[in-house]
């Protein structure tokens, strides 16, 4: 892991680690338990993420992949997404969806999971391959190729995994807010051998090489970070209660990620980076 490893030094994805500060970005290992029993899930991970509120423990539990009744209203009371358009603000989920994940959704055989369900309630359109084909969404595979080989859309460009991290950082420079959602790593988690974990992290580094190469450091603030720890451990398929690293490079990188303990702070970092006013966490 090249790129990862000259930001933040040798060894920095050992367990055990201690917070690391260098001159480019810091890495806090964050709490994704939250204080309640069991293994963390996608939907109380990420709506604790987008709302700054303890979900699982709101709702008693560790739940997902999908939201149920009481994440997602949790979720419409209000995220990120929402306080910043209702500031005024430029907000966007810059990965795409294709025509049939929307006629699933229309016809009811399929339910948002959290995040673009954030993004819809606060009146934000979900992109589809239209965004995908001009440069406006980059896929959740970086490439585009499964768009390709699985969905059928033979026009979509492909990129090497430098230009979609390029691309991400342009894509976000076009936002006050945005939202890049990579959930290939919790598959290669659940799937899969440890080499193939392995070559996962790897690609991910190269795309995070590309977007911190395009990144304007005095201008944005970049946050890595996941719901649950889940492709560090192969002996067996389930998420793990190991704390998440969170990544975070540009403006003022040291001082935002000193706050950081657990996923309720990412959308405490995100109101402060954007002069968004402060919302009790409860």
């Amino acid at each position: 892991m090249p790129n990862l490893t000259r930001l933040l030094g040798d060894g920095w994805y050992l367990a055990g680690h201690e917070p690391i500060y260098a001159p480019h970005a810091s890495l806090m290992p964050t709490d994704a338990n939250l204080g309640v029993d069991g293994r963390p899930q996608s939907a109380t991970g990420q709506a604790t993420i987008l709302t700054g509120r303890n979900v699982p423990q709101l709702i008693g539990e560790h739940y997902g992949p999908k939201p149920n009744q009481a994440v997602a209203g949790v979720i419409r009371e209000g995220s990120l997404f929402s306080e910043v358009t209702n500031a005024g603000k430029r907000a966007a989920l810059i990965t795409p969806y294709p025509k049939r994940y929307f006629e699933a959704i229309e016809s009811g055989r399929r339910l948002l999971s959290a995040v673009p369900l954030a993004a819809t309630s606060a009146g934000l359109p979900l992109m589809g391959v239209d965004d995908l084909r001009v440069g406006r969404a980059v896929s959740p595979d970086f490439t585009g190729a499964g768009w390709r080989d699985h969905l059928g859309y033979e026009d979509i460009p492909i990129l090497s995994l430098v230009e979609a991290g390029r691309r991400i950082a342009t894509v976000a420079s076009g936002y006050d807010f945005s939202f890049f959602e990579h959930w290939p790593s919790d598959q290669a988690g659940h799937r899969g051998t440890m080499d193939e974990a392995i070559a996962h992290v790897e690609t991910i580094d190269a795309v995070v090489g590309g977007l911190i190469d395009a990144w304007d450091e005095a201008s944005g603030l970049l946050i890595i970070t996941s719901d649950h720890g889940n492709l560090e451990e192969k002996d067996h398929r389930q998420h793990t209660r190991n704390p998440v690293p969170t990544i975070l490079f540009g403006r003022d990188h040291a001082r935002h990620a000193a706050a950081v303990h657990d996923l309720t702070d990412i959308a405490r970092v995100v109101r402060d980076s954007l002069g968004l006013p402060p919302i009790a966490n409860n």
